[in-house]
Parts: C-alpha cells; structure tokens; sequence
C-alpha cells in the first residue's frame, strides 16, 4: 500500500510527540496507529489486522528502544519499513543500537518534513538505505 491511506505505527515515550506525529500523518492522508512504548508497540502491531506499512519509531525510550522495537516487529513483519526519530545526537543513538546510516528524522521536525520523509521512505520498494544483497559465499 502507498501513501495516501497507508497505515503507520508511531512509537515515542512523549505523549506530546506522539500526538503531534499522529496529527501531522493524519493531515497527510494516513492511518496512524500509536504506542508509547516498545511493549504497547508490539501489543499494537500483533492487534492490527492489516498491513503496516512503516513503523516510526523513537531511538531513546525507557525499557525497549527504538531498534529493539524494531528487530521485534520484524519477527513478524519483515517487509516493515522503518524511519526512527531522535532528539538526540548521532553519536547517542548510535550507543543505544541504531546502525549508521539508518534512516533517521532529527527532532525538531516540522510537519511538512515529516511528511516528505515519511512520502520518500514508502515509495521506495525498498529501503534507500538497505544494504545491497551480498554474493553468496
């Protein structure tokens, strides 16, 4: 499914973040389900009849973070796309797990940012930042 009307799952600890995010995806034509936490993240996603279409997802969250959020909803979703938010630094989140080179929206983020980000990472098949296919060995 692509934008308009795909479905994204938002995952960020900050009520006001989240209601924000939810908001903004929402005045962009998508269906937003939300989490405020790694474990809802995943009650939510296993709930969710239909397809996701990208999980946004805060790095730094108390308990499970953003990319252990992720390797979980992968387990059962791997097609998922993925596109995590921060407020912190590039060397701090890259200390709570996320890979170099993952796509990431720095925080603070306008609404017309977010959802140019949110546009480029559906429409891709596949990640612009997925790593190519290596040969066999």
């Amino acid at each position: 499914m692509s934008p308009p009307g795909a479905t994204i799952l938002v995952v960020d600890d900050e009520p006001a973040v989240l209601e924000t995010v939810r908001d903004g995806l929402a005045a962009h034509g998508y269906q937003v389900l939300t989490a405020g936490g790694g474990a809802e993240a995943l009650q939510v996603a296993q709930a969710h009849q239909g397809e996701i279409a990208l999980a946004l997802v805060d790095v730094v969250m108390p308990g499970m973070g953003g990319p252990e959020v992720v390797q979980s909803l992968h387990a059962s979703r791997p097609d998922l796309k993925v596109l995590f938010m921060s407020g912190f630094s590039t060397e701090v989140v890259v200390v709570h797990g996320l890979d170099t080179g993952a796509p990431l929206l720095v925080k603070p983020f306008s609404l017309d940012t977010l959802g140019r980000k949110v546009r480029e990472i559906l429409e891709y098949r596949r990640s612009p930042f997925a790593r190519p296919p290596q040969p066999p060995r």
